[in-house]
């Protein structure tokens, strides 16, 4: 892969790169025919970010040629080591000409060139990690309310909010107005904890086409680092979302670049009972303790998908459907079976008393006193799929807590 970068179009490029900074601690290139894809996920996949460069955007763009039976070469490099070769913008803006990126897959290197005023050229090696196609499911046609503003509009309504703010609630008002406050998480608290909230008017949109009384509570620290890069480009800031715990899409289109945001959404405890939604996210009751591990498999088996299925071997599955065995045994195999309520590791009519339901048993532990807070959720991302192999079933659509706390 080869691309060339000139003029105000590298500064374009490093704005880019810092948005993706906000997200993960990962960078994944992959270039394609329609343009260099650039992506970042953080590590708990409850938000994720997308910025496709077209060819027009570069002076020169060469994808490179797929090898035998293989797909065009992606890659993933930190993103400490490229955000630093673009970390003064107003540097890159007066005195960077032109910037060549190269991707070398012999060597393991991303060669990133910058050609300076006065002959100076400035040359950038950079280690990369072979990997597998990262892609977010996702679909804006099925949310039911969407938002189009003026980026600048959103940026000075977020300056009210301190930087620290973690989550902001986006709710529609009476009379189609939008509101923005800063989310607390117990209601009794908020006589004692400074709230701050804005209203904005229908006319300060381009399109508002919201449900009424539809409310969401998202991430601010990712929303900042977005509304940074569509205020300098000037560009509108479209938003899709839906019921609370299912994610919230913010989109930016122009005639060379695509961007997308995918952010995951706090969700009510009373939508855990309702049936799995659309966008890849279902709400499902808190994970046991061995999610984690399952967690660990399923993400394995998704970054390799792909080179199994390129080998011939199939997929790798992801979580089976838990079912219930039928009543099937055999009379003699049942009296081997322990009794219910039996402790193991004690004679076979050995009991525990259970305080709780005040019998002998098996123990139950006591109903929780207090409802469970409503939760973030995470969003997992489909697994990589070959040309011409069906997608992943609905059913297949897992969504896990997000557990690193990031702030």
């Amino acid at each position: 892969m080869k691309c060339i970068v000139v003029g105000g179009n590298v500064k374009v490029l490093g704005r880019a790169v810092h948005s993706l900074s906000r997200i993960g601690d990962e960078l994944y290139l992959e270039p394609t025919e329609s343009g260099l894809s650039l992506r970042a996920v953080n590590s708990s996949r409850s938000a994720f970010a997308s910025f496709l460069f077209a060819p027009l955007f570069f002076q020169l763009y060469e994808p490179g040629s797929p090898q035998p039976d293989r797909e065009l070469f992606r890659c993933k490099v930190l993103m400490k080591s490229f955000l630093g070769v673009f970390r003064s913008l107003p540097s890159l803006e007066k005195t960077v000409g032109k910037c060549l990126i190269l991707l070398k897959p012999r060597a393991s290197r991303l060669v990133v060139q910058f050609h300076c005023k006065y002959g100076v050229t400035k040359t950038h090696n950079l280690a990369f990690q072979e990997c597998e196609q990262l892609q977010a499911v996702f679909d804006t046609q099925r949310c039911s309310s969407s938002l189009c503003a003026p980026a600048r509009v959103l940026a000075e309504a977020v300056v009210h909010f301190p930087q620290t703010l973690a989550e902001v609630t986006l709710g529609a008002g009476p009379g189609g107005k939008i509101s923005l406050r800063n989310y607390v998480e117990d209601e009794a608290e908020s006589r004692k904890t400074m709230v701050t909230e804005l209203w904005l008017a229908e006319d300060e949109f381009q399109t508002a086409a919201v449900a009424p009384g539809s409310r969401i509570t998202f991430c601010l620290k990712e929303f900042r680092g977005l509304l940074t890069f569509a205020e300098a480009s000037n560009l509108p800031l479209t938003i899709y979302y839906d019921a609370p715990g299912r994610p919230v899409i913010f989109t930016l289109n122009d005639a060379v670049l695509e961007v997308h945001l995918v952010l995951a959404t706090l969700s009510d405890t009373e939508d855990d009972l309702q049936p799995p939604p659309a966008n890849g996210v279902s709400h499902l009751p808190a994970p046991s303790d061995d999610f984690v591990d399952d967690l660990e498999s399923f993400m394995m088996a998704m970054e390799t998908s792909a080179s199994e299925e390129r080998s011939g071997v199939p997929p790798s599955p992801t979580f089976p459907l838990r079912t219930s065995r039928p009543a099937q045994s055999h009379p003699d195999e049942e009296e081997e079976e322990e009794e219910e309520g039996a402790v193991p590791g004690t004679p076979p009519h050995k009991k525990v008393w259970d305080s709780y339901s005040r019998a002998w048993g098996r123990a139950q532990p006591p109903p929780h006193p207090h409802p469970l807070p409503p939760q973030f959720r995470s969003l997992f991302f489909g697994s990589v799929l070959m040309p011409g192999v069906p997608g992943p079933a609905p059913t297949q659509e897992v969504l896990a807590e997000d557990s690193d706390g990031e702030s």
